[in-house]
C-alpha cells in the first residue's frame, strides 16, 4: 500500500489551489491547506476531517509563515510536497501603480513563495526528500501590458527558483517551476487590485479589451492531474508549461525573443565580454 503524502498548498481556498487540494484529498493524501480566508474549505473540511488540516496564513507576513509551517509540520509529522500558490493581480500600466500597490503585490506573489520556502526547507533538509512546485506563470516567458507587476513578481520567483533548484537537489529536494496557462480562478475577480486608470492609456486598455475578449479559461480542476502526476515522477523536470495550448503560445513568445537577438547580434558583438 503507497503511503499516504503530506501536501503544503498555499492559497487553497480558491482557484487552482482548491483544486490542487481536493485532487490529493481524493487521492488518499493529507493536505494543510492555507489561504488568508479559510472559510470556504469548511465544507471540505467535513468532508475529510482526518485528513484535512485548513490553516490561516498571510504569505507576505514571515514570521506568520514559518510559525504556520511549524504547525503544518507538526499536523501529520512532515511535509512531502509544498506548492507555492497563492497569489494575486495588479492590474494596471507600470506609471498608473503606487507605491504601496507594488510592494503588497510582491510581498505577496515573490515574498511569500520565497518565505515559505525557507521556511519549509529545514522539515526537508531532515527528511532527505521533498518536493515544492513553484507556481508561476507562462506570462513569466514576456512581459505585457497591463500585467507588468504580475509577470514581475513570476519573472523573480522562476529565478530565484531556478538557483534553489540547484541549491537543493543534492539534499534530496526537487524543485519544479509549474508555468501554469490561463484558467478560470477568479484572479481577475476577487485576486485583483487594479490602478487608477489614467486616459493616456484608454486606447491600449480598448485594444487588450478586444485581444483578450471574454474567454475565462478552463475550469482549474482540468490541471489537476498534471500536478498529481508532476508530484509522483521520480525524476520530475526543472521546469513544466500546464496547458495544451499556453505551451505553443509560450513556445512562439521564446521563439520571438531568440529571433529579435539573432537580428541584432551584429551590434551585440560590437562589445567584448
Amino acid at each position: 500500500m503507497t503511503t499516504a503524502r503530506v501536501w503544503f498548498i498555499t492559497g487553497a481556498s480558491r482557484g487552482l489551489g482548491r483544486a490542487f487540494t481536493e485532487a490529493a484529498l481524493a487521492a488518499g493524501d493529507r493536505v494543510v491547506a492555507a489561504a488568508r480566508n479559510t472559510e470556504p474549505l469548511a465544507a471540505l473540511s467535513r468532508e475529510y476531517p482526518d485528513t484535512l488540516v485548513p490553516l490561516a496564513l498571510d504569505v507576505s507576513d514571515r514570521r506568520a509563515v514559518f510559525d504556520g509551517v511549524e504547525r503544518a509540520a507538526a499536523a501529520f509529522g512532515r511535509l512531502d510536497i509544498v506548492v507555492n500558490n497563492a497569489g494575486g493581480l495588479l492590474y494596471g500600466m507600470v506609471e498608473e501603480a503606487t507605491e504601496e500597490q507594488i510592494r503588497s503585490h510582491l510581498d505577496v506573489n515573490f515574498f511569500g513563495a520565497v518565505w515559505v520556502a525557507q521556511a519549509v526547507l529545514p522539515h526537508m533538509r531532515a527528511q532527505g526528500s521533498g518536493r515544492i512546485l513553484q507556481i508561476t506563470s507562462m506570462g513569466a516567458a514576456g512581459g505585457m501590458a497591463s500585467v507588468g507587476f504580475y509577470g514581475a513578481g513570476k519573472v523573480a520567483l522562476d529565478s530565484v527558483s531556478e538557483a534553489l533548484a540547484m541549491e537543493v537537489a543534492p539534499l534530496g529536494i526537487k524543485v519544479t517551476i509549474v508555468e501554469m496557462g490561463g484558467y478560470d480562478t477568479g484572479l481577475f475577480t476577487q485576486g485583483t487590485t487594479a490602478t487608477e486608470a489614467l486616459p493616456h492609456y484608454a486606447p491600449l486598455r480598448a485594444q487588450l479589451a478586444e485581444m483578450w475578449g471574454d474567454e475565462t479559461g478552463p475550469d482549474p480542476s482540468t490541471a489537476a492531474p498534471v500536478i498529481m502526476e508532476l508530484a509522483s515522477l521520480p525524476d520530475p523536470p526543472r521546469r513544466l508549461i500546464v496547458g495544451d495550448r499556453s505551451f505553443d503560445q509560450v513556445q512562439e513568445l521564446v521563439q520571438g525573443r531568440a529571433e529579435v537577438y539573432r537580428a541584432w547580434e551584429a551590434l551585440s558583438r560590437k562589445a567584448p565580454g
